[in-house]
């Protein structure tokens, strides 16, 4: 395994020990284990399935399609367990922009240093 190989998992077991990553993991799970989301999700994976079909031949979309699509994204995100997962999800996108940041701030160092490290 490369350094850099070694590197990436090891920032990947610490990303996954983080208060975030784990809150994460449980809304995703209590997601999945929700019927009424599961149920709402389905449906519109149903209509985007339609909505896309028509677009594909070239004709406008049923008017009831997207009024269908869009009463049931409003239900899905008036659920609780879908609030939860996305404030998790933003909660551990801001330490990945973080990790990220802290990444390119280290290449650019690396690209300016004269000395050239070998694994």
């Amino acid at each position: 395994m490369s350094r850099i190989e070694e590197l990436a998992e090891s920032l990947g077991r610490a990303l996954g020990g983080t208060p975030e990553y784990r809150t994460l993991a449980r809304a995703k799970e209590c997601a999945d284990d929700d019927r009424e989301m599961t149920r709402l999700r389905n449906r519109l994976v149903e209509i985007e399935g339609s909505l896309q079909t028509a677009l594909q031949r070239g004709e406008q979309p049923a008017s009831g399609d997207m009024e269908n699509y869009e009463a049931a994204l409003g239900e899905l995100q008036a659920l609780s367990v879908y609030q939860s997962l996305v404030a998790a999800q933003s909660n551990f996108d801001r330490i990945m922009h973080r990790a990220d940041a802290a990444i390119q701030q280290g290449m650019r160092a690396g690209s300016s240093s004269p000395i050239i490290l070998t694994s």
